[in-house]
């Protein structure tokens, strides 16, 4: 996303594509900046709540780094680099919960990269030193990981599954193996149908597929055809993502290099087939008895309605541990820096891994949240997800209506994006449709400022 993004109106953007950028989170971590100087975490934290929070932790490590990737991992690291980022891992850890003081999660993920690039051994080392240090019953917690097909192997499962794991993530991304191709992403159909099959051996309650469209080549027909390979193993979650070709990845490298335009959001709106497939698979998981949470993510009705502590993203923290994982106190976001490209990234494993211990006792990099970006990042948390903007929750938040707050907002009902009354905002089916662009028209130009700035590496 670029500053030009927050100053046309939402009928103007409404005539682009609609994949301008995807607000999974806000700010993102190009609007983030050296903090100076650092805060204590134990002086950050002491004012929050710490009762509901979640605990993350970031293996930035995978087997190969495919083509549409921009998250922070490195593939491939020699079998040193992972032990001494284990054993700085733990010192993280260690100087967070001990900041943290009084505290409770009930909420755990583990996340990449690929988690399950460790080896079974090296899983059970990082569940041991969060039961250790964090204040947490794994067994009693909702607790995610993220697989790849390769690396989900029977014993690294069992080891994830006794230690309480009751959700696996795998990408998939599609059953056909020349799409697949497309991605640059060395995987087999075989290999992701045995992976499935043992993920379903374990018996963890809750499986979650990705699928992605808008890969060279596909069609209607073949995203059909990936979304019903996938629902014949009945997963009690499937995520949509739409492609989008970034700056540095594995793809923008190949466009840059045939001199093609830097992403699908450029192109002329005949030639981006991404809103006709999302559609199409949209109303295929629908029929299938799906319900929609949000654009990406649809829920089986046989999936479980585990039992656990209330957490509320839009409110309560995210405590994150390791290079690459974020932290969200009300006020304060903050983490280790970000890059793409593999000799960024490394540059930036090495300088978590020299780090003095007492250093992690200490926040150093990130953006502090005015009221303003605290009522924008409630309102795009709220709104891109079903039910919606809970405007009765708002006020009580706020001590203002989110619609005198954020003006902007009554363009949504103008446009019939989204519908609502008195105590709740919520997005139609078109709105849903069109999250990456609404996502995007709701950042502050302050913030879209810092993002266009920053010189990704």
């Amino acid at each position: 996303m670029t500053a030009a993004l927050a100053s046309p109106g939402l009928a103007d953007l409404l005539r682009l594509p609609p994949y301008q950028a995807y607000s999974y989170s806000y700010p993102h971590k190009t609007a983030y900046r050296p903090i100076e100087p650092a805060q204590p975490l134990a002086k950050l934290w002491a004012g929050e709540r710490r009762d509901a929070l979640f605990l993350y932790l970031h293996i930035p490590f995978c087997s190969y780094r495919c083509g549409f990737c921009n998250l922070f991992a490195l593939a491939r690291p020699e079998p040193a680099k992972v032990e001494r980022y284990l054993q700085q891992m733990e010192r993280q850890l260690q100087a967070t919960t001990q900041a943290l003081g009084d505290h409770r999660f009930v909420r755990f993920a583990l996340g990449g990269g690929t988690p399950t690039y460790l080896d079974a051994e090296q899983l059970r080392r990082v569940f041991a030193m969060v039961e250790r240090y964090a204040s947490i019953d794994l067994k009693a917690t909702p607790a995610g990981i993220e697989v790849s097909p390769e690396t989900a192997d029977a014993d690294k499962l069992r080891v994830c599954r006794e230690a309480g794991i009751d959700r696996v993530s795998m990408g998939i991304q599609s059953f056909s193996d020349a799409e697949v191709r497309s991605l640059v992403r060395p995987q087999q159909r075989e290999v992701v149908e045995r992976a499935i099959a043992t993920i379903r051996a374990e018996a963890f309650p809750i499986l979650n597929l990705d699928l992605i469209y808008g890969i060279a080549g596909q069609t209607v027909t073949s995203f059909l055809a990936s979304i019903d390979s996938a629902l014949a193993h009945g997963p009690e979650e499937i995520y949509l993502y739409p492609l989008y070709v970034r700056p540095l990845t594995g793809l923008g490298r190949i466009e840059a290099k045939a001199g093609a335009k830097p992403g699908f959001a450029l192109q002329a709106e005949p030639l981006d087939t991404r809103l006709a497939l999302y559609e199409a698979g949209r109303d295929h998981l629908l029929a299938a008895g799906y319900t929609q949470v949000s654009m990406r993510m649809f829920r089986a009705p046989h999936s479980p309605d585990i039992a656990a502590p209330v957490y509320c993203c839009q409110s309560d923290g995210m405590v994150g541990v390791g290079c690459g994982a974020r932290s969200y106190t009300g006020t304060l976001h903050y983490s280790s820096e970000y890059g793409v490209a593999r000799r960024s990234v490394a540059e930036i494993l090495e300088h978590y891994l020299a780090r003095d211990p007492a250093s992690f006792a200490y926040a150093d990099y990130g953006i502090e949240l005015d009221d303003d970006e605290r009522r924008r990042r409630h309102v795009i948390q709220s709104l891109l997800i079903r039910p919606g903007l809970d405007r009765d929750d708002y006020r009580r938040r706020f001590g203002a209506d989110c619609l005198d707050d954020l003006p902007q907002l009554r363009d949504l009902l103008a446009l019939d994006l989204a519908q609502g009354d008195d105590s709740m905002l919520a997005l139609t089916d078109a709105g849903l449709a069109r999250a990456d662009t609404i996502g995007p028209w709701l950042t502050s130009a302050r913030i879209a400022e810092r993002m266009h700035d920053y010189r990704l590496g």
